[in-house]
């Protein structure tokens, strides 16, 4: 049972989360590819189902998304200083106080559904799969707070499988359902949308029985634990929700910013389009944009989540224990990795938007310029990631809700300016526009958060840190298109641009331990890092 409840390392909470969050990446991206690809479902049904779900995402934010950070800083907090039954206090007023607000929230997103649909975003067809996915805002509070607690004792595989089950759930589900009303409904994009709202529903219930055995299963090592607690301090039940929610309500603000900063896209674009395309074009766009162009910009983020999900106890535990050098060194690799997966990333998507495109949607290829122009922001993001987990960390939750708001009165503006402007008359009209205002957006937040942080922390990181990975990304860039070029004759284009970004990604991570972009020290602080740099340096690759 200890073996369940033991803490690891850094290193290897990172590998776990990375590992997890690409997997499930990956079946997102998957499902996102059958569904787009589908007869009967395609853009339509991704705006439908999108437009939904972003209204769901905001009503679960509010009800949820801070929770697993918060209770993972104040159990890692407690534990820190030995405070086990402290740190099990908090989980325990933590699942009843937002059990109740995920039950609150779930009725009032059932009762307002139609008006939703009908008023708010404008696509009617959406209501059935808000009502679809109402219930599950319940089970993923209480999820939320079983994986903070877990996350805070540093134990991260219980969540990384629980988030793999709901998404291999999700997705046969989703494929089971969709065949199921296709045969049945004569392909009704709008119950289709309504069947993949329902699949996830039920992925949700299903992670919730997982995690909810889970803690069953350690309840007696748990239990051992705060019978033995040191400098137990009592505070009040009282206290203690305020504790939890002076944490928690910074952190969910951000998300909850950033939730309406998503839905500003489901509440405008179709809106705005409508003066010079009609509704159904309308909502064929916002299905481009919502529907593929998100999904592939946010496939890069799931190598990156990892770290800043590991930053915020890991950050927190030193300002707690004072011993600050140790994380500073956590801050700065993060941030280098974040560079070293942003960068090729964007250029890949630049370079070969209609290849990618063409390559997963071979139905429904359109907005290869919508993701040129959204993949710009991808590095942005990821550094804003990893420097909100530090801020989280620190005290500062207020920051990165500062600085997303500001973001956001930035893409109000251009989304109300741009999206109604033809774009036969500006190349940024549109729908473009749109994913121009958001790149603004995440530019805008990410230099706000950068420099605060860099006034509360001295870490050694600056442009400098960007010059091997850009030289890197830059001969990675022209290999990929002359073999691209040269491949074109020989095989056919799907395998073409497959094999040219696969030998030119694996030249890349060459290219990156010739220039010495990763210190000695940055190589052991990887898992297995001091067997790499034995075979690194036995290559003469290191000193």
């Amino acid at each position: 049972m200890k073996r369940k409840l033991r803490k690891t390392s850094f290193a290897k909470n990172v590998v776990i989360l990375l590992i997890a969050h690409i997997f499930i990446k990956i079946i997102g991206v998957f499902n996102k590819i059958y569904l787009t690809n589908r007869n009967g479902f395609g853009d339509e049904g991704n705006a439908i189902y999108s437009s939904a779900f972003q209204i769901y995402a905001l009503f679960l934010t509010i009800s949820s998304i801070g929770i697993p950070n918060a209770v993972s800083k104040l159990v890692s907090e407690r534990l820190a200083i030995g405070d086990s039954k402290g740190a099990h206090k908090v989980f325990k007023i933590a699942i009843i106080s937002f059990g109740c607000i995920g039950f609150m929230c779930s009725g009032v997103l059932f009762i307002s559904a139609k008006y939703i649909a009908t008023k708010l975003i404008q696509i009617p067809e959406a209501e059935l799969s808000l009502l679809a996915l109402s219930p599950s805002i319940f089970f993923v509070s209480l999820t939320s707070v079983i994986k903070g607690y877990f996350n805070g004792r540093e134990n991260l595989n219980i969540g990384a499988n629980s988030q793999t089950i709901e998404q291999v759930c999700r997705m046969s589900l989703t494929i089971i359902l969709i065949e199921y009303i296709a045969q049945t409904t004569g392909l009704d994009t709008k119950v289709m949308a309504a069947g993949a709202a329902i699949a996830s529903a039920i992925s949700e219930i299903v992670c919730f029985v997982y995690l909810f055995r889970y803690y069953k299963s350690v309840r007696k090592e748990v239990a051992h634990e705060i019978k033995n607690s040191i400098n137990y301090k009592y505070r009040g039940i009282r206290k203690t929700i305020k504790d939890i929610f002076c944490v928690s309500i910074p952190m969910s603000i951000g998300p909850i910013i950033g939730g309406i900063n998503r839905n500003i896209d489901s509440m405008t674009i179709v809106r705005g389009l409508k003066n010079f395309m009609t509704e159904t074009e309308a909502k064929l766009q916002y299905g481009i944009l919502s529907g593929k162009i998100d999904t592939l910009v946010s496939f890069p983020l799931s190598f990156n989540n990892a770290f800043a999900s590991v930053l915020i106890p890991s950050v927190s535990a030193a300002r707690a224990s004072g011993y600050f050098s140790n994380a500073k060194k956590k801050i700065e690799i993060s941030m280098l990795i974040s560079i070293l997966i942003g960068l090729p990333s964007t250029v890949c998507m630049m370079l070969f938007a209609d290849n990618i495109l063409e390559l997963l949607f071979p139905n429904q290829p359109e907005g290869a310029f919508l993701l040129q122009i959204s993949s710009i922001s991808i590095t942005f993001v990821m550094l804003s990631q990893n420097i909100n987990a530090v801020l989280h960390g620190l005290g500062k939750t207020i920051i990165p809700t500062v600085a997303l708001s500001i973001g956001i009165i930035v893409k109000f503006c251009l989304n109300n300016i741009l999206i109604k402007i033809n774009p036969e008359i500006c190349i940024l009209g549109g729908t473009a526009g749109a994913a121009f205002a958001t790149v603004m957006c995440n530019i805008t937040s990410f230099f706000i958060e950068y420099q605060i942080m860099r006034r509360n922390i001295d870490i050694q990181f600056g442009i400098k840190n960007f010059l091997k990975p850009l030289l890197a990304t830059g001969i990675m860039s022209i290999l990929s298109i002359v073999l691209n070029k040269v491949f074109i004759g020989i095989i056919g284009k799907k395998m073409c641009i497959i094999l040219a970004l696969s030998i030119s990604v694996v030249v890349y991570m060459i290219l990156i331990l010739i220039f010495n972009i990763f210190s000695k020290e940055e190589i052991k602080m990887m898992p297995k890092g001091e067997k790499i740099y034995k075979i690194l340096k036995f290559l003469k690759i290191y000193k």
